[in-house]
């Protein structure tokens, strides 16, 4: 529970608050400690527990509606305090001041130890205080126990120390290691040195995760640039070692979030590295209920709705950060506000002291109190002074509102952006330009790639800094020291408020030019085609970008066909719905800006008709790719690779909307071109082949379409792979028409085959893989396996409800194919 004011927790007591000496005649103690060290004081409550003592932790023990003053006063008598000096221990605004005055003046027992090299009040500096930091945890828990000379026999049960297990294993510790060590699994960003008045939130968020009977996921909530990713960055340090395994993941994208998780499967050993993601998320679920000390972070989360769905059950801790404050049902809400006074006023004059404090008090005023402008002014105050900063600040805060402000931004923070900004241009033109362009992509971290080749390298201002390791580190170098970006292992990391403002703030030509740097940077990190889903996951940082530069800043042909590929790579994922805004956004610009026989144009209109089919659109992407294929053969013809391409995908369109005869003639003909322009045994060849054959036996031809796809699978199996995704869509298809003609036992082994290569290939939940989970039930119940297509058909429609919806075509068919299966089982026999 937080009891301090000034940001601090300090007191921990007793076990049961009233007794003055411990159970069975054990020794008592009250631990007295700052807010800032309550991960130290957790630590040191259990060494002390376990070693034999009775100890009260206010943290552990007291509860809502304690009378504070009365609790203190309780420990007070008990006459036995720990006291954990630290710098923060000893600031006169703590409680902690108020303890070691009256155990000192009482000439009672107090029990010193300390936690950094802070200096003593001088009536304490004569106190003997053993240190416990700068060592290994078995030593810290020795100088312990020393120090308060109570028994040292091993406990029960040790907790583990980081080392004595490796990752993955199943071992269980009861206790907090030594704090500020590291677990093993862990990818939190780097700490801030810098934060400063965040205690009391701190402490406050540490009770809600850890003092409840259930943990139950929080959600720090607040206005952009107030500071709630670094709350939770600061939270992650400072308890890291109350936990086995930490893992930081970006939720902004509800897309990207699944490979995230899975990450972190392999990393614990609940999954192989060849999992699709989800079966890695799965097994990761199913970890996290048998583990106890854990803590996820789901960074700017955007939309409860959304992220919802992936938050881990079990009993670990779930942090929450995001701008969006509906989080009431789904997790505890806490308020991320901005700094109080005294608080501003310390971050000030800690990186400017040669400021005063009514100066700092001015600024502090002047900035609304807000984290990032208060960091940004003190790196400007290095050169100019408080008069002449507050006098611009006034003079530009109505021009930089009238460029843009964000939606509940300070103005002030971005007369101050404006003002760094230009400083930064003054020292090193190449590093704004990078900013500037950086400034188009997602509020997300973003690794400068390396071109390869000198003339690529040369092309632009930015392609050299790319190109050249070190103007790249002297461009990086002024972006962080001018306070307008993070620079963490090579990667730009610009705050989404800072970002919003400085693309705000560009006139037309610099826009105009910070576009085409964009599309540089993206293209050059571009790992390959869609189609190749082995390279994406080794860029993980690029796809919010592709996915959140605006269509219009996509300047060359290689960038906009590049952010087609990211949308065809999640489509081709399973995550159709989640890009389709986007694909809409791309095919509206382009058509209007670029025309539609831009090159472009179609290649955007292909991918959101493949993405509306993939959603059930089917009149939709029917009408998207009749169009495409009329302009298509106006201007290259009727035997373009192209045009081919999307003649197969009309055909796939019609057969959807059940104009199979006109789909059966279209394919045909498609497919006798295809023979003649590229070969019997191309890729593409093939898959319209199946398509053929899946018209046929549309129409009743079972025979004839059951011969036609025996004939492409057996030349996708040798072209392509048994496991290629175009190889098992003819298979499950082949499979069904086996079914249909009576060939229940062969329709049955091979959908089992398929099922089993298409979870591996695409995972327990993509739509392709439930297609024919939901065939391969059909044809158990046809043979009298009733409990086995039960069970199918029921998991194929709790995922079909989980993933495509309720209203979606495939999920009414599985609803309806398992009331037919549920009816088709026997009742049981009238009991005599």
């Amino acid at each position: 529970m937080q009891t301090r004011s000034g940001g601090v927790v300090s007191i921990e007591v007793g076990r049961l608050g009233v007794e003055m000496a411990g159970s069975e005649g054990r020794p008592w103690l009250f631990i007295s400690h700052a807010g800032a060290d309550l991960a130290w004081a957790e630590w040191v409550a259990w060494q002390l527990q376990d070693a034999g003592y009775d100890v009260e932790l206010d943290s552990w023990h007291w509860g809502a509606g304690d009378n504070v003053i009365v609790r203190m006063d309780e420990a007070l008598a008990a006459r036995r305090m720990v006291a954990l000096f630290s710098a923060a221990y000893f600031e006169r605004r703590r409680w902690t001041t108020e303890e070691w005055t009256a155990v000192v003046a009482g000439r009672e027992g107090l029990v010193p130890v300390r936690l950094d090299d802070a200096a003593a009040p001088p009536m304490l500096r004569a106190l003997k205080a053993p240190a416990l930091f700068g060592m290994d945890e078995e030593a810290a828990r020795q100088a312990l126990l020393a120090a308060v000379a109570g028994p040292v026999g091993a406990p029960a049960v040790r907790p583990r120390f980081p080392g004595d297990d490796e990752p993955g294993s199943h071992s269980r510790s009861t206790g907090p290691r030594l704090p500020g060590t590291l677990p093993r699994v862990w990818n939190v960003p780097a700490r801030n040195p810098g934060l400063v008045g965040r205690d009391e939130l701190l402490v406050d968020l540490r009770g809600r995760l850890a003092g409840g009977p259930t943990a139950v996921p929080v959600a720090l909530h607040g206005e952009t640039a107030v500071g709630k990713s670094q709350v939770a960055v600061e939270y992650a340090h400072r308890f890291c070692g109350e936990y086995e395994l930490v893992w930081w993941v970006r939720a902004e994208h509800p897309a990207l979030i699944s490979d995230q998780l899975a990450r972190l499967a392999v990393a614990i050993g609940a999954a192989g590295r060849t999992m699709s993601a989800r079966e890695a998320v799965a097994a990761l679920a199913a970890e996290l209920r048998s583990r106890t000390r854990w803590l996820i972070v789901f960074d700017n989360a955007e939309d409860p709705e959304t992220v919802t769905a992936h938050l881990p059950s079990g009993a670990g801790h779930v942090l929450i950060t995001s701008r969006d404050p509906r989080w009431h049902e789904r997790a505890i809400p806490m308020a991320v506000g901005a700094l109080a006074r005294r608080d501003s006023i310390a971050l000030l004059l800690g990186r400017t002291p040669w400021l005063a404090t009514t100066e700092a008090d001015r600024l502090a005023a002047a900035l609304d109190d807000w984290p990032l402008a208060l960091v940004q002014a003190a790196e400007v105050l290095t050169t100019t002074s408080v008069p002449d900063y507050l006098e611009q600040l006034a003079g530009r805060a109505g021009e930089v509102t009238d460029a843009g402000k964000p939606l509940g931004c300070p103005s002030t923070l971005a007369a101050q952006i404006r003002l760094s900004m230009r400083r930064l241009r003054a020292q090193d033109p190449q590093a704004t330009e990078v900013l500037q362009a950086c400034a188009l992509l997602a509020p997300e971290p973003f690794t400068l790639p390396v071109l390869r080749g000198r003339e690529a390298a040369g092309a632009s201002p930015v392609g050299r800094v790319v190109g050249d390791p070190a103007t790249r580190s002297r461009v990086l170098t002024a972006i962080q020291r001018h306070g307008l970006a993070r620079v963490e292992g090579g990667a730009l990391h610009l705050h989404r408020l800072t970002q919003a403002v400085i693309a705000d703030q560009l006139t037309g030509p610099e826009r105009a030019v910070a576009a085409r740097h964009a599309s540089l940077l993206l293209i050059a990190a571009l790992p390959g085609h869609a189609q190749d889903l082995a390279a994406w996951p080794g860029r993980p940082d690029l796809l919010p970008h592709l996915l959140a530069i605006a269509s219009g800043d996509l300047v060359t042909d290689a960038a906009r066909l590049a952010a087609c590929e990211a949308c065809q790579y999640l489509v081709d994922r399973g995550s159709a719905a989640a890009v389709l805004p986007r694909l809409e956004g791309l095919h509206r610009t382009w058509t209007a800006e670029l025309g539609a026989d831009h090159a472009a144009t179609r290649r955007a209109t292909a991918c959101l008709a493949r993405a509306a089919a993939a959603v059930a659109d089917h009149d939709r992407a029917l009408a998207l790719n009749r169009g495409l294929l009329g302009r298509q053969r106006r201007e290259l013809g009727e035997d373009h690779p192209e045009v081919l391409r999307t003649a197969a995908n009309v055909a796939a369109d019609l057969m959807d909307l059940g104009q199979t005869e006109e789909a059966l003639e279209l394919a045909r003909d498609t497919l006798t071109r295809y023979r003649r322009v590229v070969g019997d045994e191309h890729g593409e060849t093939l898959a319209v082949a199946s398509t053929v054959a899946a018209c046929l036996a549309g129409l009743g031809r079972l025979e004839e379409g059951l011969a036609l796809a025996q004939d492409t699978v057996s030349r996708q199996r040798r072209v392509l792979g048994e496991d290629h995704r175009d190889t098992l869509f003819t298979a499950s298809n082949m499979a069904t028409d086996l079914a249909e003609l009576g060939r229940l036992a062969e329709a049955c082994a091979l959908a089992e085959d398929t099922l089993l290569r298409r979870r591996q290939v695409l995972g327990d939940d993509h739509p392709e893989t439930l297609d024919t989970a939901s065939n391969l039930a059909a044809s158990l119940a046809g043979l009298g396996r009733i409990d086995e297509a039960l069970q199918i058909a029921r998991d194929t429609a709790e995922r079909r409800r989980r993933v495509l919806g309720e209203d979606h075509p495939d999920t009414r068919l599985s609803v309806t194919l398992l009331n037919a299966i549920d009816r088709a089982v026997p009742a049981p026999p009238d009991m005599p």
